[in-house]
């Protein structure tokens, strides 16, 4: 059963699922989607355009799906879609796409946690964690299993891979390969997010070729072309060691 408090204004063309709750003075405009068993608090504005998957936790205050912050942005449909299971904490604020994407979206069993910004045209992937305070910026893509550290930011365009851990406090401006541990200022390579990726079933083989390859492209004074390679006729092509190959290749703004 959906259960909507006396003072939320929800628009008679917003699509809501079954067994939703929508807390005191939040407001639902028109166009906006929200799946089975998910539960909204107290303040929130979901703007027209927002997609909210089932079993999701919106937390007070946090406003979706609101125009982006570009001056390119012409007032087209775009939206903000968010997949299932996933937790919006307080105060995040997460804006739809321009026409150059049509949306910005968030995938499944995230955790964004209080005051978390996500801008337009933004593809966050699925297990991923934004601590406090993390301010992505436009164009910006994170890949599955991604945890980024309180406070830092991430510049417009960046791409941050797979199973990457930054730490607290610090500022993406180049793309950040994936299975790695990133810190310091400037924001560079600290080894492999060994913990990590153990804990999601790696295998000790699999992480022995990694620290191979990422071994040959940031401590052995190669270039990244002259490193990879090397890569590619000293390590193992595991399908990891394919993903950072490939990523390597499609960096647009250059590694940290």
């Amino acid at each position: 059963m959906t259960t909507i408090h006396p003072t939320a204004i929800v628009n008679a063309n917003a699509k809501l699922g079954t067994n939703v709750t929508i807390g005191p003075f939040t407001i639902v405009e028109d166009n906006v989607e929200v799946g089975d068993d998910t539960s909204i608090a107290s303040n929130v504005l979901l703007a027209s355009g927002a997609r909210i998957g089932q079993g999701c936790k919106i937390h007070n205050g946090a406003v979706i799906a609101t125009h982006p912050q570009d001056l390119k942005f012409g007032g087209e449909m775009t939206t903000f879609e968010i997949g299932d299971h996933t937790t919006v904490r307080e105060f995040c604020t997460l804006n739809r796409g321009t026409h150059e994407r049509g949306k910005s979206t968030v995938g499944s069993n995230c955790l964004l946690m209080a005051y978390v910004h996500i801008a337009h045209d933004c593809f966050v992937g699925s297990n991923v964690i934004l601590a406090n305070s993390v301010q992505i910026a436009g164009h910006v893509t994170i890949e599955d299993w991604a945890i980024i550290g309180g406070l830092s930011g991430v510049h417009q365009f960046c791409h941050i891979g797979q199973h990457v851990m930054i730490g607290g406090g610090f500022r993406a401006t180049q793309d950040v390969p994936p299975y790695i541990l990133a810190s310091e200022e400037p924001l560079r390579f600290c080894g492999l997010n060994s913990i990590g990726l153990r804990r999601r079933g790696f295998s000790e083989a699999a992480m022995s070729s990694l620290k191979k390859a990422y071994r040959l492209l940031y401590r052995s004074h190669l270039n990244v072309s002259q490193a990879v390679e090397k890569i590619k006729t000293e390590v193992n092509m595991t399908p990891e060691v394919q993903n950072v190959l490939q990523f390597i290749e499609k960096a647009d703004r250059g590694l940290i």
